[in-house]
């Protein structure tokens, strides 16, 4: 039975890396790029990582792969968003078919600073008063 699981998890992990690897390839801009890679690759890697838990059945093996599911889960999302973040910044063009962008509004392309939107954000920020 834990062949078959390993068998499983190994082979549907691999297919979400490919996946991953063609999205890479076929979409279009960086943005939907991340997309693919971050979802598809974390989900493969974390299938693989499972079957190799499975297969070996020890603690140490079992505990370093969910240490190793668990890092890249929490890190993954963070290094996608500061990499599409940057890109934007540096002016990666969007998609033709792009509906819609939300930022363009808030961001100003002169000094790459962020606005809120809201009354007195445009301005930076006054000095705090001095503490004695």
């Amino acid at each position: 039975m834990t062949e078959v699981l390993t068998a499983a998890g190994m082979l549907t992990g691999s297919t979400f890396m490919l996946l991953a690897a063609l999205g890479v390839v076929r979409l279009p801009d960086l943005l939907t790029r991340l997309h693919a890679t971050t979802k598809a690759a974390t989900l493969g890697v974390s299938l693989i990582m499972l079957s190799v838990a499975v297969h070996f059945a020890e603690t140490a093996v079992v505990a370093r792969a969910l240490g190793i599911i668990l890092f890249l889960m929490l890190t993954a999302p963070v290094a996608a968003h500061i990499i599409g973040r940057a890109g934007y910044f540096v002016g990666a063009r969007l998609w033709d078919g792009t509906v819609k962008d939300e930022l363009r509004p808030h961001y100003d392309p002169l000094t790459h600073r962020l606005r809120s939107g809201r009354e007195g954000d445009d301005e930076p920020p006054a000095t705090p008063p001095h503490r004695d």
